[in-house]
């Protein structure tokens, strides 16, 4: 997708500001030569920027405003290495707030409704960024935040939300919950807006079955403002994303060259109008592509395809490249295998070669062995790796109340 004339022209403003502000990029900028764009082109010759770079740039170095117009800051939710600090104006933050609300109400949620939001607050972008598009709705807040799910399924009930918020995983957690207890009867939930990780059309199932409700994929990363700077539509095709805001490309993750609209890439995105930190050609590792047209629900928001996942959550063994969307495709197709899932691979250093365990969690109602054979079976005719399979009954492997770690790998350890 090509820039249009105003994208250009902000992103040339983009440019110039950053070097007047004399930041990490604007510093980069002038040593390149580069002093603005004029068109898709010129745009395509500016590097692309890394995750590494504001790590470098640690704590403000990527500040292109006075530090007397920075109202707060939000830091990724990386656990290892450098933090990564981004600083918002307040106009960024009411911008933050504008496009979060545009998701709910695209998700057709209203300030009628009761958003009871479980992610977490701090300096993680999340349970913040619910409740300022909430407000900026005008709907109700119950912020929540994550964990202590006697007291959320409490007020679940008591409140009679309508609206949950959460990670995929903390979203399973309260849904097997409620199952657990008999409580469906007492929600009034409608909705879920669900976010921070990618997530399989089996939990997505499961999810949707036991709290009845209509699910909605909000997209965002704490680099670009956070969570709400897209979402899908009831017409489940794609991701809206708000290119008043934002410009989205995808590339080629080895060559860096875009690819053309519809086959799938790398995410790269650049902010158009933002003050405290602007980042041009971000590079976010996310795996999608651009859907060409428009949308059915008539939107003129243009989209991107839900998540697959990440170029950087590719693990090998024996030779093998996979990602964590290939095993959750490959366990749709095992009668009575869950969304659930963790791989463990280490180093048998004795025989010199790479070992894979698998753990599936499966209805109580299946042979587990069969389920094993299955997956193995499975495994061995579409990846062309035999790991060893250990089948548990559903509700055994560990629930999370941020992100679900799929893969664990000692060899780098």
């Amino acid at each position: 997708m090509k820039l249009n004339e105003t994208q250009i022209k902000q992103i040339d403003r983009q440019i110039k500001r950053l070097i007047a502000s004399g930041n990490y990029y604007g510093k980069m900028y002038s040593e390149l030569g580069i002093t603005g764009i004029n068109s898709q082109e010129d745009f395509e010759k500016l590097p692309f920027s890394e995750k590494n770079d504001l790590r470098n740039a640690y704590p403000l170095g990527i500040m292109a405003c006075d530090e007397s117009e920075v109202v707060r800051i939000h830091s990724s939710s990386g656990t290892t290495g450098t933090p990564v600090i981004i600083p918002y104006t307040a106009k960024d933050v009411d911008d933050w707030a504008t496009m979060f609300a545009r998701c709910y109400e695209t998700a057709g949620i209203t300030n009628k409704d009761r958003i009871q939001i479980t992610p977490g607050y701090g300096l993680w972008t999340a349970g913040i960024g619910f409740q300022a598009g909430c407000e900026k709705l005008g709907a109700m807040a119950i912020p929540m935040g994550p964990g202590n799910t006697e007291k959320q399924l409490k007020m679940m009930i008591d409140m009679q939300s309508t609206v949950i918020t959460a990670t995929s995983s903390y979203a399973l957690l309260l849904a097997e919950e409620v199952k657990k207890r008999g409580l469906k009867d007492k929600l009034n939930l409608k909705k879920g807006v669900i976010g921070s990780e990618r997530w399989s059309e089996q939990m997505r199932e499961r999810i949707h079955n036991e709290l009845g409700i209509e699910l909605y994929d909000i997209y965002g990363l704490t680099e670009i403002y956070g969570p709400g700077i897209g979402i899908n539509c009831s017409f489940e095709s794609g991701i809206h994303y708000w290119d008043d805001y934002i410009y989205i490309e995808i590339i080629d993750p080895v060559t860096g060259e875009q690819v053309p609209d519809g086959e799938e890439g790398e995410i790269v995105i650049t902010t158009l109008v933002k003050e405290g930190a602007p980042l041009l050609r971000f590079r976010t590792h996310d795996l999608s592509r651009i859907i060409p047209g428009e949308c059915q629900c008539g939107s003129k928001y243009p989209r991107i395809d839900i998540i697959k996942g990440r170029s950087d959550d590719m693990f090998k063994v024996h030779g093998v490249n996979m990602f964590p969307c290939q095993v959750e495709d490959l366990l749709k197709q095992v009668e009575g295998a869950s969304s659930e899932y963790s791989i463990t691979i280490a180093r048998d250093e004795d025989n010199n070669k790479d070992v894979m365990l698998l753990t599936v969690e499966a209805d109580g109602k299946y042979d587990f062995e069969a389920v094993s054979a299955r997956t193995a079976e499975l495994f061995r005719s579409l990846i062309g790796v035999s790991p060893k399979v250990i089948v548990l009954p559903i509700g055994t492997l560990p629930r999370s109340e941020k992100k679900t770690k799929r893969v664990i790998d000692y060899r780098n350890n």
